[in-house]
């Protein structure tokens, strides 16, 4: 029996076949980790090791090995014998290294040159060497691009104008889910997407795009790709500990914490999985604009004054002050009721008088920005060609938004999961968004209701009124001396910030649902979305032409318990879409022309069925140099909030745009009138924002070698918005309350800008990049607020280099931001923001032996403050130095 064991044994020692080797790069040879190598037409795979080395079985020879990592060209090798190979791999070109992995779902074409439309892309190589901290961030570098910071972790991205806190115009998915949180109606930056490590490229399709993803997609659409844990193995690590607010202008200087791992594994090309998380901790840049507000969020102005010198001062970010009245009009009141002489009215002015606010840093209870962030996934091929994805993002943490308040979103948590199927030819995928507020609250109801709480309004503007008399009939004070004496009367023992006084009483108003009236500013919101996509390519089956069909079936489920939208507690709203769509590509004349049709179908409960058709033709002129035409139609269904918000921000009260804002305004008895004009408000049937667009571009690679060039690219457009959404100031006289609705426009909006871009890849593996564009909308109805919030010109440049010195391991990338000034609309204010140019930089130093490498770096190295929108925060710099193992 022994023998019969041992000789099994040997037999099956013999049966198996180890090849191993080191795979190089041919330029440096420096050792290529995470490189995959498989046995063609089977199941037997490995990755390279941080070396470059690897291992691998097999049953028999000879067998022929695929070797390919996504910097590097791949090639084959036919092995005979068993036997340890030097394989050197060659450097992708500029062209090919900007390459799209094809097969996600179908709707982009894997070749840049083969896109009739403009595509901007960020690649491994772009996020390895990146300067800034977030790879998600690196959409500000783009053409075409606006970015809008309302804190550290909540950027928003918007493409050719409509720029904003938070993009309604843009789709953001990540790994084909929507990043959209069905509660506040935009994508929350990466506050909850893949980490820092996990991102494997991000995409952006700038431009109309809602036939191929829907609405939302009327400017573009950013696409979030995570590793494949199949092709990055092994265990990855990123540290960054920095420093911001060094010259102390907002802040003390405090630490900044960024940390991030990843592990992944995959065994037999059968199994793989992926975990990951990241930790970010840091004091977050300050609002602290104390500009005279003078006015209602977007019909509003800076005006001069301080709260010395107006006694009606109202602060763009100071808080609490919005409360306001006529003092004549409450001494008119305290006469009828015998509380002062009668006839002394007369001796009090008739001016307004606001109650002192606190400043943002005052409010926002928790100065550091938080974000942890939690990601895994498995997948397993069930076939050789099906492969079943289970995946999750959870982000949680403390961030600062701007909207018509400034929101403190404390202790959300937001999580994404998904189950999918996928096939070279199709896939079917369903997942779910869950969003938690957590503790998140208005500052600025916050701080009203914490005036309030302490001293009711009543109470204060009586208080006022009565020593603005005895200062003036008494004390014989001017005017402005009456004022401050009224204002030390009224405000005797306020709570102060820092006292135990002040903190227990905002933590009470914080923590108290605004439904609450005049007593709280935490929102109770638990909202969800539910999806289920499917697509199929009909590429093998029609030879004819490239023919996709595709459909979507989605729910969101509202949950606010009357906190932000007309919910009532448990009863959340429920609303339906759904959206089909197909596209027909077709290549002519031996590839020298193709054309593309695509069209959508999208029914949303709340609307009528959408129809957007799409039509591009890519002609190719030479090798490598194509025209491109396009004409695209987009539209958005108006967000959750913009139909169904019911908020009251202190001095006005937010509503959505459905007819149910009749009853709740009660018209029928109340009547209200357009607060610029005076006329009768006559409400409009609420209908979907839909656009045109024209697009001729250019794209180019000259190049001097198989791995040097210049990529060109040069584009213009036209737009035009119909029934354009934006919001309307009514006012009521009868309650005397003000509103602010949604509502279309009546005429035609229209846009038109044009870009330039230049990708230069030098020898000795310099790079260098500009980009400049302009985007500018006409035909704006008087008055009306369009939020385009898009200067008129931008450029963004850089110079890097991947590995200098005598063994290359020296690096750098300086990248450069310069945008014009204009005027911002908003709905918290309107102003101005200042023309600022903004350094990106960082040096590194490689270490192969260890496959590590360091960094010293920041943004805004040169510490010039700037703002992105008005109302938010100054950025400073922010300087850092990082470890990096397995990147």
């Amino acid at each position: 029996m022994l023998c019969s064991l041992v000789l099994l044994a040997s037999v099956t020692l013999k049966a198996q076949v180890i090849i191993s080797g080191t795979i190089k790069s041919k330029e440096t040879s420096e050792g290529v980790s995470s490189a995959t190598v498989s046995v063609k037409g089977k199941t037997n795979v490995t990755v390279a090791d941080e070396k470059g080395k690897f291992s691998l079985t097999t049953k028999s020879l000879p067998v022929t090995l695929v070797v390919s990592h996504f910097n590097f060209e791949s090639t084959e090798i036919l092995v005979v014998k068993e036997e340890t190979l030097n394989i050197n791999l060659n450097s992708l070109p500029p062209l090919n290294a900007v390459t799209v992995e094809g097969g996600r779902d179908a709707r982009i074409h894997p070749n840049v040159m083969t896109l009739a439309s403009s595509y901007e892309r960020i690649g491994p190589s772009q996020i390895r060497n990146s300067p800034v901290p977030d790879p998600y961030d690196l959409l500000r570098s783009l053409k075409g691009v606006d970015n809008v910071q309302s804190s550290l972790t909540m950027n928003s991205f918007s493409t050719r104008g409509f720029n904003g806190s938070g993009s309604t115009r843009v789709n953001q998915l990540s790994n084909g889910m929507d990043n959209t949180t069905p509660g506040l109606g935009f994508p929350v930056a990466n506050f909850s997407g893949p980490t820092s490590l996990d991102i494997e490229s991000i995409e952006l399709l700038p431009g109309a795009s809602s036939a191929l993803y829907g609405t939302g997609g009327m400017n573009g659409t950013i696409l979030i790709n995570s590793k494949n844990p199949f092709k990055y193995q092994g265990l990855s690590v990123s540290i960054k500990q920095g420093m911001m607010h060094v010259d102390q202008k907002q802040r003390d200087k405090s630490p900044y914490n960024n940390m991030a791992i990843r592990y992944a594994k995959a065994w037999n090309n059968k199994f793989a999985f992926s975990l990951s998380g990241q930790y970010l901790k840091a004091n977050d840049w300050l609002a602290n604009d104390s500009s005279n507000y003078l006015g209602e969020g977007p019909i509003g102005k800076v005006v001069p004054g301080t709260r010395v010198s107006d006694p009606n001062y109202n602060g763009v970010n100071v808080y609490g002050d919005e409360a306001s009245t006529n003092i004549k009009q409450v001494a008119k009141l305290m006469e009828l009721g015998g509380l002062i002489p009668p006839g002394s009215p007369y001796l009090v002015d008739s001016v307004n008088v606001s109650r002192t606010g606190y400043h943002e840093k005052d409010i926002v209870v928790d100065p550091n920005a938080k974000n942890i962030k939690l990601s895994g996934a498995l997948h397993y091929k069930l076939t050789n060609k099906i492969e079943a994805q289970l995946m999750g993002y959870i982000g949680m943490g403390n961030t600062v938004y701007t909207g018509n308040n400034r929101y403190v979103l404390k202790d959300i948590k937001i999580g994404q999961y998904k189950l999918e199927l996928r096939h070279p030819d199709w896939f079917f995928r369903v997942y779910t968004t869950q969003e938690d507020a957590g503790e998140s609250y208005s500052a600025t109801l916050t701080a009203l209701n914490l005036n309030n709480q302490w001293k009711d309004h009543g109470t204060w503007f009586g208080q006022y009124t009565g020593a603005f008399l005895t200062g003036k009939a008494s004390l014989g004070m001017n005017s402005q001396q009456a004022h401050a004496f009224a204002r030390n009367i009224a405000d005797k023992e306020r709570p102060l910030p820092g006292t135990p006084q002040f903190e227990q009483l905002l933590d009470k108003v914080r923590k108290t649902p605004v439904s609450q009236t005049g007593k709280g500013g935490l929102f109770l919101e638990k909202s969800q979305l539910w999806m289920e996509e499917a697509q199929y390519n009909f590429s093998n089956k029609i030879k004819f032409a490239e023919i996709i069909v595709g459909g979507n079936l989605k729910q969101y489920v509202l949950n606010s318990e009357n906190t932000i939208f007309i919910d009532k507690p448990g009863q959340p709203i429920r609303n339906n879409e759904f959206g089909a769509y197909t596209q027909i590509s077709k290549a002519l004349f031996n590839d020298k022309l193709k054309l593309s049709f695509a069209g959508r179908m999208d029914k949303n409960d709340d609307f009528k069925t959408q129809f957007t058709p799409r039509a591009t033709a890519l002609v190719k002129l030479a090798k490598d140099q194509n025209l491109r035409f396009s004409y695209q139609n987009a539209y958005r269904f108006a967000s959750t909030q913009q139909k169904y918000i019911h908020l009251d921000v202190g001095s006005y009260t937010l509503l959505g745009g459905l007819p149910w804002i009749m009853d709740s305004m009660n018209v029928k008895s109340n009547p209200v009138v357009d607060a610029k004009t005076g006329s009768p408000f006559v409400y409009q049937e609420l209908k979907p924002e839909k656009m045109r667009s024209f697009e001729l571009g250019y794209k180019a690679f000259f190049s001097r070698d198989s791995k040097h060039g210049l990529l060109l690219d040069v584009y213009g457009y036209l737009g035009s918005y119909r029934d354009f959404l934006g919001r309307n100031i009514l006012y009521q006289p009868g309650s005397k309350k003000v509103y602010s609705t949604v509502l279309n426009s009546s005429t035609e909006v229209k846009t038109y800008g044009y870009g330039l871009g230049l990708d230069y890849q030098l020898p000795k593996n310099f790079s260098l990049f500009f980009n400049g564009y302009s985007d500018v909308i006409t035909d704006v109805p008087s008055g009306f607020a369009d939020y385009f919030n898009t200067p008129k010109y931008r450029f963004n440049t850089g110079i890097a280099n991947s590995g200098f010195g005598k063994k290359q391991k020296l690096g750098f990338n300086l990248m450069f931001r310069w945008q014009d000034s204009f005027e911002w609309q908003g709905e918290l204010a309107n102003g101005p923001i200042e023309a600022y140019g903004t350094l990106d930089a960082q040096v590194s130093y490689k270490m192969p032996k260890i496959n590590s490498v360091i960094r010293l770096g920041g943004t805004n190295v040169m510490n010039q403050y700037y703002k992105t929108g008005y109302g938010n925060p100054e950025i400073g710099g922010l300087y850092y130095l990082s470890y990096g193992f397995h990147l």
